[in-house]
């Protein structure tokens, strides 16, 4: 469960945007919200399609082309020096593609994640020097790699930087060091991927007679994948590289990209940020993930539909492959949370395993912060030594949590939604109580949280509305698409889909009936019955067959309008503090102490049903809210130590059934009420 965390909104400042510029109400207050209000923002939000900012702005961009051109134009072996990911593998294709048209003595070079990581490396630099490389031009990495590139600097190879990363304190001693990141650097926008980077670098080598929307043309499929695959916000020039781009990407006009959207089944659909960000960038990525990005780099420059076509099968079979090792990683977890609970029970999760694959741990652990809504390090182990990736819940910098166990890392970086550590196996038990000591010194531990533009009276959705919506489109890092509360909506009819796969429920509020559908849940797995009042939080779309046009309500959370889920996560961290042997607060503690008759409801609840398969928390709505779900969780431990019931909770189930007892049992001897009540005294 999360917290529903509703966007404050200026009603008349909204009336005034749309008065002002002409706008539908709801586009207007959608802009109001996103505190897109003045008329420069708004005209460059909605219509700039071509605008890019003068590349020159950027600090050492002039010495970047000075020394491009001097290898240029003595045919000096230029090495485009990539990453593995999708934003690393579409600034190498990009760049080297530009060099390749102006007849550059060029090559590109993409490190193996598992066995070079991220960024330069000493082997690789003495591979160049070996092959003759005379300049290197980094995309997508470099700004931390002092020691490499002095290291080249010493075997007699300049290197240009181009990044979009945080610098540190010093800067490397390269030919030039482009980064918007830079104290120095006098760029007004500064959050381009690594590929807006690299294209800024093509404008300027074009020159003062630079035809921008020619080089759109060309390249804006490549910024538009790399720019979706960083996740950097789609605001002000990011939105023109992804708009062209979507556009490029639908007309097929690159062999590679038209052969990996085919493969992936999005033939003949509309080409969106959000097909491109859950169908195409995972494709590219899993290649870097698994083997060697070298093929995504080989697709994205091919000619050859059907060369193209052969790589883009292989980016799917590996893709395949990844998402199968993802599932075997989560299945150990949930074994490992069904046998211990206390894995899950910190306010940092913190989860090893022996020999998991480290191309795919960064994907788990966004699926499991996202399952428990706690910042989540997942550490794959292989012998002594350990990696691991962390995502983290806004509002908890995950980086200062990790920085502050330095003295027990070997390598640590990242920012705060997102890390990356190498530990020495033996201390990870440490590593995982330095860290959560830290989490526990943090005043108000944040909640994980769902965003909710506004509200919405459902007798307001129409047609309209969802066209005026497009006009905020593509959706994505820094402009998600709009999420809108229905609340106090009665559910009136439940309908299974596609064999049980997905479900339609048909809702009313004060006259209005809707249908809203909730994908990926099955009637048996969902919480509510015909008659229970709820809030939806939705995302609107436009549903057109044969010939007719309506509104399409998703559901992408839904709760009980009577459950508040501040109390029930407080409730939760009480009793997992308690568990852990950490109160603090007698008084909350006391507040989730049942007595017996709290007992009986729960026990005459599950006799009535025989069994309960649904998420725990479920249990308050289902017990009308008589009791807190604090409560519930000492009640079903109780009843489990005590062999009442048998219960088990994992990653996506919860398994409650009544046991067969003979006689009376003593509820105050379970040691659960014996340690609550010891600390209470």
């Amino acid at each position: 469960m999360k917290l529903w965390n509703v966007a404050p909104h200026d009603k008349n400042e909204a009336s005034q945007i749309q008065n002002k510029y002409e706008l539908p109400a709801i586009l207007a207050m959608m802009l109001q919200i996103r505190n897109i209000k003045t008329q420069k923002k708004i005209e460059d939000f909605l219509f700039n399609e071509s605008e890019i900012s003068s590349p020159l702005e950027i600090k050492d961009m002039d010495k970047a082309v000075r020394r491009i051109k001097t290898a240029l134009e003595r045919c000096e072996l230029i090495c485009v020096y990539g990453d593995y990911d999708a934003d690393g593998v579409t600034s190498t294709s990009l760049l080297f593609s530009y060099l390749d048209t102006l007849g550059a003595n060029a090559m590109y070079y993409i490190p193996s994640r598992e066995s070079e990581g991220y960024g330069m490396n000493k082997k690789a630099i003495d591979f160049l020097n070996e092959k003759g490389v005379k300049l290197i031009v980094t995309v997508d990495n470099g700004i931390a790699a002092v020691d490499e590139i002095a290291y080249a600097n010493s075997l007699g190879i300049d290197t240009v930087v181009t990044d979009h990363h945080m610098p540190l304190e010093t800067l490397p001693d390269a030919c030039a060091v482009v980064d918007l990141h830079r104290k120095d650097c006098p760029s007004e926008f500064k959050n381009l991927s690594g590929v807006g980077v690299a294209f800024k670098l093509v404008m300027a080598l074009e020159g003062e007679y630079c035809d921008t929307d020619m080089l759109l043309d060309n390249y804006a499929d490549l910024l538009c994948l790399g720019t979706v695959g960083d996740i950097v916000e789609l605001k002000s020039e990011n939105r023109v590289f992804v708009n062209r781009g979507l556009q490029s990407i639908q007309n097929g006009e690159r062999p590679g990209i038209s052969a990996l959207v085919q493969n992936s089944g999005l033939t003949g659909k509309k080409i969106t940020a959000g097909n491109v960000s859950f169908t195409l960038v995972p494709r590219i990525n899993a290649v870097g993930r698994l083997g060697l990005s070298e093929k995504s780099v080989s697709l994205l420059l091919t000619d050859s539909f059907e060369e193209a076509d052969d790589i883009a099968g292989q980016l799917s079979e590996d893709n395949t492959e990844r998402q199968q090792i993802e599932r075997e990683i989560l299945a150990d977890i949930d074994l490992k949370i069904k046998s211990n609970p206390s894995v899950v029970q910190n306010r940092v999760l913190v989860i090893e395993g022996e020999g998991w694959h480290q191309g795919v741990i960064g994907i788990v652990a966004s699926r499991i912060k996202e399952a428990y809504g706690k910042p989540c390090i997942i550490i794959s182990v292989n012998g002594d030594e350990a990696k691991a990736s962390g995502r983290s819940v806004e509002g908890f910098a995950l980086c200062d949590a990790v920085f502050a166990c330095a003295d027990l890392l070997t390598h640590y970086g990242g920012h705060p939604m997102a890390v990356g550590l190498s530990l020495k196996s033996e201390n990870i038990d440490l590593f995982r109580k330095r860290i959560n000591q830290y989490a526990e010194s943090v005043q108000n531990m944040p909640f994980d949280a769902l965003k909710i533009d506004c509200k919405l009276n459902p007798a307001a959705l129409n047609v309209d509305m969802v066209d005026s919506l497009a006009y905020l489109q593509p959706f994505g890092a820094g402009n998600p698409t709009p999420i809108f509360g229905l609340y106090n909506m009665t559910i009136t009819n439940i309908f299974p889909l596609s064999n049980n796969k997905h479900i339609k429920l048909a809702l009313s509020r004060a006259g209005t009936s809707i249908t809203a559908l909730l994908f990926f849940t099955s009637p048996d797995e969902f919480a509510f019955e015909p008659g229970d009042v709820v809030d939806l939080a939705v995302t609107l779309d436009k549903n057109e067959y044969n010939g007719n046009v309506s509104v399409s309500v998703i559901i992408k959370d839904i709760k009980s309008s009577a459950v508040n889920p501040r109390e029930i996560l407080e409730d939760l961290r009480t009793y997992e503090e308690f568990c852990l042997g950490n109160v603090t607060d007698k008084a909350k503690l006391s507040s989730i102490l049942p007595d017996r008759n709290d007992f009986a409801l729960v026990y005459r609840y599950i006799k009535s049903h025989g069994e309960y398969n649904l998420p725990c928390e479920t249990l308050v709505h289902k017990l009308d809210n008589k009791l807190s779900f604090g409560k519930i969780k000492v009640i079903l431990e109780t009843m489990k130590e005590l062999r009442l019931i048998e219960y088990s909770e994992g990653l996506k189930s919860c398994h409650i059934s009544l046991n067969q007892v003979e006689g009376k049992v003593n509820l105050e001897s379970a040691d659960i009420i014996k340690r609550m009540r010891g600390v209470l005294i």
